[in-house]
């Protein structure tokens, strides 16, 4: 994910493009875990930033590292690669 590359959508208002992290395919263990039993991540990298709201400007940047809820955001695909875009406030942290 440290690859960055321009997207051809800019998200609007207070939203933000994030490609989320690969699933976990092991277990601490090394157990392999089933494609049906894998879980949704809730890590991602920050791809695209809308310009905010007029009296809420965007706190986050292309690049952060961001935590967000498991079901936050619509998911979306460019080019073959699959973003979810969601609102700055479905976002819970940046790491």
């Amino acid at each position: 994910m440290s690859k960055k590359k321009s997207l051809s959508i800019q998200p609007l208002a207070d939203r933000v493009v994030v490609k989320p992290a690969a699933a976990e395919t092991t277990t601490s263990s090394g157990l392999v875990i089933p494609d049906t039993a894998k879980e949704k991540p809730m890590k991602g990298l920050v791809m695209a930033v809308g310009p905010g709201k007029k009296d809420e400007p965007v706190t986050l940047k292309t690049g952060d590292t961001v935590l967000y809820g498991k079901y936050a955001g619509t998911e979306i695909n460019i080019d073959g690669e699959d973003y979810l875009i969601m609102r700055e406030s479905d976002v819970l942290a940046v790491i």
